[in-house]
Parts: structure tokens; sequence; C-alpha cells
């Protein structure tokens, strides 16, 4: 049985990324469900895979359902489609969107088949995860928390630092007659 690994870029930024493995048997439908669980969003929004190439452009359309629009061919349903039967080359490509309405748009890339399978893990899983992943409805809660932190550790919200900052060496007026008189007096 091939196993296959896919990296899933976000596309506003390639340096976010889900490594996900999954059986060549498996469905479209899937895959989907493993993308959203890696970026932490929900499912509550319509979804399509596009095949690609090199270029990144729309190929056949492998759809949650069939929605209302026109359509250039017949699109696949992700339940039916598997995943072995679209991929057609060694680094096959699809564009995955996510809410037509906020467009999130995933670049995913095979990056890897083995014919072996890790009996440990239970398939499609994610395996690895680089970058704050985008957050489908705002910031996110550990971000939040984060920010709170250090808000709090450093008191970044301080009567002190809505009075503003001085440069090293800028004085209020009067203070430079104290210092040198301070200093005359040693």
């Amino acid at each position: 049985m091939a196993i296959l690994k896919f990296r899933i870029y976000w596309e506003e930024d390639e340096s976010v990324y889900r490594d996900v493995v999954i059986k060549h048997t498996q469905s479209f439908q899937e895959l989907h469900d493993i993308i959203l669980k890696c970026f932490e969003f929900d499912n509550k929004h319509h979804a399509t895979f596009y095949r690609s190439n090199d270029n990144w452009q729309h190929g056949r359309e492998i759809t949650l359902e069939k929605y209302d629009k026109v359509y250039k061919a017949e699109p696949l349903i992700m339940s039916e489609a598997l995943i072995g039967s679209e991929v057609r080359e060694p680094n096959q490509k699809f564009i995955y969107l996510y809410d037509f309405h906020k467009n999130w748009t995933f670049k995913v890339e095979l990056i890897n088949v083995n014919k072996e399978e890790n009996h440990k893990l239970n398939y499609p899983q994610c395996i690895r995860s680089e970058g704050f992943g985008p957050s489908q409805y705002g910031t996110k809660g550990l971000i939040n928390e984060k920010l709170a932190e250090i808000e709090e550790k450093y008191d970044l919200n301080t009567a002190v630092m809505a009075d503003g900052y001085g440069e090293e060496g800028d004085a209020e007026e009067g203070d430079e007659d104290v210092e040198e008189n301070s200093t005359e007096e040693i």
C-alpha cells in the first residue's frame, strides 16, 4: 500500500506549512478533514480541490459537493474520489480552497511516496507543523495568551509608557543645572 506525503502550504506565507501522510486508497474528503484539523479550522464552509500543475493553475475540480455554479467539466466529489486515482505525477500538486467567502487557499504538493505503512499511525495524520498558521476568525487564542503574558511580564500597559520616551542625553529644562551642581560638589 502506498503512503503519500503531502506538504500543505498556506498560499500567503510558504514558510507556514503542514506535512500530512495519507494512504493512496483514502478519499479527498479525508484529506480535506486532516487539512482543516492541521490548521485548526472548523468544518462549516464549502471547499474544493483543483488538480494543478507546476505553475499552480486550476485543473479538474474535486469538490465537497456539487455547488450551484457553472463548471467547465463535471467535478469529482471528494467523498468518492480516491487520492491515488488523481495522482498523475511524482510531484503532483493540488490547490485547496476553503470558505469561498474568505478564500483560504492552500497549495498541496506531493513530496514523498513510501511503500511501507507505519502501523503506529492512524491515517491520515499530520506529522509536521511549521509556522503559525492563519487564524480562521481573527487572532488565535494561543497568540492572545502569549501577548497577555508579555504585557504582564514587562508591564507594557503602565502610565509610564503613555508619557513617552526621551532619547538618551535628553534632559528636561532645569535638569542640566541639577546635574552640573551635583558634580561640582563632589
